[in-house]
């Protein structure tokens, strides 16, 4: 069959290279693609936000199935346009993919169906959300309603900072996205990401990761994209996995599908590991990214099947194997980033990828013939070992060999983990 794939990111180079293993593909179409896509796919120029222009195309080439890398389009309702023409799409509907699109409708569903997560309030004008800190202890967590890039969320440690960070959103920091504010109580614990593919019925867990969204080493400074991952995440053991799928992600499919909305595609559960068990942070209605590349690093099987029967309805009876081991990801990124990131500098991977890495391309360009940055994440070096600790040391090894003068990466990816496997071992 025919797949088209929209994005340009790593996200979608990782899946662009699993996709393209799969027996069941004739023709992998990306649009917009990147340089390291282009190695796998055939890349066009198609404008996501003409809905009918992407369905043109793919009628033209005979496209089976559409599958939406990043979230916007799926939030603009792309996939409703072309499940309309006809097209199986893999991605939630425009009313599902708010799961994502507004944090206070993911809190309000929680709330209605029961599922662990942070006490809230919602909040629509200045005034209100200032008055809504007191139902609060500090640390204030403050997030923009909206879609805000991963940037929409502030930790403030003080009711001066979270005024300050309150005026902010509604003064137009993260767009429209803040016209909305949700107030959450502070959660400890560990962060960790669960994966489930949903077909609106059937449910199947698809991995586990966790990542490193600060900039610094040591988990300090602002917060990023994402700067690395690991995949599986031990902390997520297989007990605390079966309580995410029975306390969080089934009454989340149920309650979707009760209200109408059937939810279709991948569902990407941030998690918080806390003393009384696993509580929801947010959802995503895609992939995460760096954790894509960790999780289609490890992934056995035809992903290219998999997709086109969730599309379908078809999932029951599907498998998702993976391979036991580790895979790592370190993201290069650009100096400046994640403020603003240099554009242009040399980047040289010629000898980057031996040894079972592979190197993911999230914001390269070509220009005259050579291979430059042109994002704030770059790339994404990925190695797989039969530990943390092995696959860590196999990605820094890759990560050494790349030629980036510009560039720029965290050199503790994994350490929780590499810690723990440390004292195991003592």
């Amino acid at each position: 069959m025919n797949v088209l794939l929209l994005g340009s990111g790593g996200r979608e180079h990782a899946l662009a290279w699993k996709l393209a293993q799969s027996p069941s593909l004739s023709r992998l179409y990306a649009s917009p693609g990147n340089p390291g896509i282009a190695e796998e796919a055939e890349c066009v120029a198609l404008d996501v936000n003409d809905h009918m222009s992407v369905a043109r195309f793919a009628h033209e080439k005979d496209v089976a199935l559409v599958v939406v890398g990043p979230e916007a389009p799926l939030v603009d309702g792309l996939a409703d346009s072309l499940r309309d023409e006809g097209i199986a799409v893999f991605g939630p509907s425009k009313a599902a993919a708010r799961l994502e699109g507004s944090k206070g409708f993911t809190k309000d569903l929680c709330a209605r169906a029961e599922i662990p997560t942070a006490g809230y309030v919602r909040s629509a004008a200045l005034d209100e959300a200032r008055t809504a800190l007191a139902k609060f202890a500090p640390p204030f967590v403050l997030k923009a309603d909206g879609l805000a890039a991963g940037k929409g969320v502030v930790i403030a440690d003080d009711i001066d900072a979270a005024e300050i960070a309150l005026a902010d959103m509604f003064g137009g920091q993260f767009g429209e996205a803040g016209a909305e504010v949700v107030i959450e109580e502070f959660m400890e614990g560990e962060e960790a990401s669960f994966f489930a593919l949903t077909d609106g019925t059937f449910i199947l867990p698809f991995g586990s990761a966790q990542d490193h969204k600060r900039v610094g080493e040591g988990d300090a400074g602002p917060n990023t994209g994402g700067m690395g991952a690991y995949s599986p995440a031990p902390v997520l053991t297989r007990e605390l996995q079966t309580r995410v799928m029975e306390e969080i992600i089934r009454p989340t499919v149920e309650t979707m599908a009760a209200d109408g909305n059937p939810y279709v595609g991948v569902l990407y559960a941030g998690l918080m590991l806390t003393e009384a068990g696993p509580k929801l942070i947010e959802y995503n209605c895609r992939f995460g990214d760096p954790e894509c590349q960790v999780l289609m690093m490890r992934l056995r099987g035809d992903l290219a099947a998999i997709m086109l029967a969730c599309a379908r309805g078809e999932l029951k009876g599907v498998r998702a194997d993976f391979a036991p081991e580790t895979a790592l990801t370190v993201v290069m990124a650009a100096k400046g980033y994640p403020g603003t990131p240099e554009k242009g500098g040399p980047i040289d991977l010629r000898d980057a990828e031996s040894d079972g890495a592979k190197v993911f391309h999230a914001g390269t360009a070509q220009k005259a013939g050579a291979l430059i940055a042109n994002g704030g994440r770059v790339l994404n070096v990925t190695a797989s070992g039969a530990s943390v600790t092995e696959a860590q040391t196999r990605a820094y090894e890759a990560v050494d060999r790349v030629s980036f003068p510009t560039g720029f990466c965290r050199r503790d990816i994994g350490w929780r983990e590499i810690e723990r496997e440390r004292q195991s071992g003592e």
